[in-house]
This record gives structure tokens, sequence and C-alpha cells, in this order.
């Protein structure tokens, strides 16, 4: 049966309010959190970026679900040794409970030290490297690594889970999902695409699970529903690349204004009709993706939890 949780988004949101939506989703029935790893917002109109692994230690003490992350970048803004210390914390406070969901990361959050904005594929390389490292260093002892693109020098992290954490991959071009088959215990993906995920499974991903991000903006009225959806995430319908390269939420800000509402509304159900709610999850499972994760987009939270638990998690579970 497919998992549906609930995705605990860092850039709209500040840490207690997370707290407390994890708090909800759990009483609400769903099955585990997801939650986004950003330095920035996507625009100013979000306006929230919490650390994300202080969030996660509240999270093991507020709540019994499983966390994942969606997705940390372990290769330019932080050290894949410092992610390997700060994911084997967090599965310990967890009690094994944790996946660490890693990708090649955005422009966006990664430029902040000044560091050149490499190419897609050498950041696929950075990315094998540093999760080979990570790796390394969850299986305890003291390691040294000299590599292509990273340092490690006689580190060793002493506070690791009984089991080591499992790593889910982000991936979206050939190589990206190839990459995700090859090194990942699982998959990351923020679109229903059954294609990416057969592509997957074929590459040598078989059965290892499938995790897909989605959005839906709850609210008693529609169209203020699609209004939210539009000024918080046109983001979302912007094309290609775009999302990877652009350095500044205000250079995100500028082209969401090319994005057209009715772009939204294809990819967020709006309004208060379960129907539109269900049917985007079912995409999702159509897809063959194994968990599903949902953020409410608009501030209407009693809304969104009452609607679910009542209406679509005893749906999309039947």
């Amino acid at each position: 049966m497919t998992k549906i949780g609930y995705f605990l988004s860092s850039e709209q949101f500040g840490p207690k309010e997370l707290i407390d939506q994890a708090k909800r989703a759990e009483a609400a029935g769903f099955d585990a959190l997801w939650i986004s790893d950003h330095y920035h917002p996507w625009n100013d109109e979000q306006g929230e970026s919490p650390f994300v692994w202080g969030v996660i230690g509240a999270l093991s003490e507020a709540t019994s679900l499983p966390v994942s992350t969606a997705v940390t970048c372990p290769t330019v803004r932080m050290h894949p040794a410092v992610v390997a210390q700060a994911s084997a914390t967090a599965a310990v406070q967890l009690d094994g409970r944790f996946v660490l969901g890693v990708g090649s990361g955005e422009a966006l959050n990664e430029h902040i030290l000044g560091d050149n904005w490499p190419s897609v594929g050498v950041r696929q390389e950075m990315l094998e490297e540093a999760v080979g490292i990570i790796r390394r260093m969850h299986e305890g002892g003291e390691i040294s690594h000299h590599g292509t693109h990273y340092e490690v020098q006689e580190a060793q992290v002493y506070t690791r889970p009984e089991q080591p954490v499992p790593i889910y991959v982000s991936g979206f071009g050939p190589q990206g999902v190839e990459l995700a088959a090859r090194i990942g215990d699982g998959y990351s993906i923020s679109m229903p695409d059954g294609e990416l995920v057969k592509q997957f499974r074929d590459a040598g991903g078989g059965d290892k699970p499938v995790q897909g991000g989605t959005k839906v903006c709850w609210d008693q009225d529609a169209d203020a529903a699609l209004k939210t959806a539009h000024r918080l995430w046109g983001n979302e319908g912007l094309p290609g690349q775009t999302a990877q390269i652009l350095p500044r939420p205000k250079d995100f800000a500028a082209l969401m204004s090319l994005v057209p509402p009715e772009t939204v509304a294809e990819s967020v159900a709006c309004g208060p009709d379960p129907e539109k709610h269900i049917a985007q999850v079912r995409k999702y499972i159509d897809a063959d993706i194994d968990e599903v994760y949902v953020q409410q987009i608009g501030p209407d939270m009693d809304g969104f939890f009452g609607a679910w638990e009542r209406d679509v998690l005893p749906q999309v579970r039947g």
C-alpha cells in the first residue's frame, strides 16, 4: 500500500510552525514526514528558511513519524563529512526513522560561499563522491579521503545509529536517474512521472522505494486558493534548468511573473473539493510511486488537516 506522508516546507514556514504541522499530520493519520533543506526560500513571498537539522532534532521529540530530507545537497554549501555527522545524529535522535534524501542542489542555496556553480555533469560527479564519503563515515572508524572534489583528513563520526542511514537520491535527466538507481537506496522525485520511475527501476533501481512530493492549497474559496498558490509557488511552473541556475529569490520572483495561474493549477489542487485532492494523489500512485508527500500551501491548516483526515486519506488508501 502506498504511504501518504506530509511535506514540511522549510521555505514557507518557520521552525515552530513546522513542528506544529508535524504533530497535526501525525494526529490526522499521515504516515511519514518529508522536510525540505534550503538556505533561501524560492522567493521572498515564501519568507522562511530555518536550518533543517535543528528542526529535525525538534521533530524527533515531537512526533513518532519517520522523517526524510527532500532533499539535502551534500556537495557545496555543506561538506559531505559534515552531512555524514548531521544525518547520523538525526538517525540516532529518530531511533532509525530517518532517510537522508540527497540531490545535486540549486545555485539558489549553494552559491552563498562564493563557489563557482558547476555544470550538471560535474555536480553529479560531486554527488556520487559525496555519497561515497557519507556511506564510509556511517560505517564507523577513522577515514581519510583524497578525491577529485573532496578532502577528508582523519575524520570519524562517533555518534552513529545501529544501522547505516538509508540514502535516497533525486535525479531528473537520464544521467541523474541512472546515478540515483546506481548509488541510492531509493529515489526522490517531485512530479508524478511514471516514465522517470520506470527508467529508475530499469536502470537498477528495481524495487527500491520511490518517494514523491506534491503540493495542494486547501481553502473554502477555490479562487483564493489558486491566487495563494500562484503567489507563493509560481516558481513550480518555471521550465527546464531554471530552478538549478538562478541564484537569488528575487530572480525567481521576476520570472514567476511570466507564469500564469493556469499553469500552477495544472499541478496544484486548489480549493475544498476532495475529489481534486484525491485525483492529484492518485497521479503519483499510478506513476508507481511508493510514498507520496503532500504539502498544504494555504494558511487554513485546520481546514486542510480536517478535510484530509475525513475525506481524502481514507479514499486514497481504500
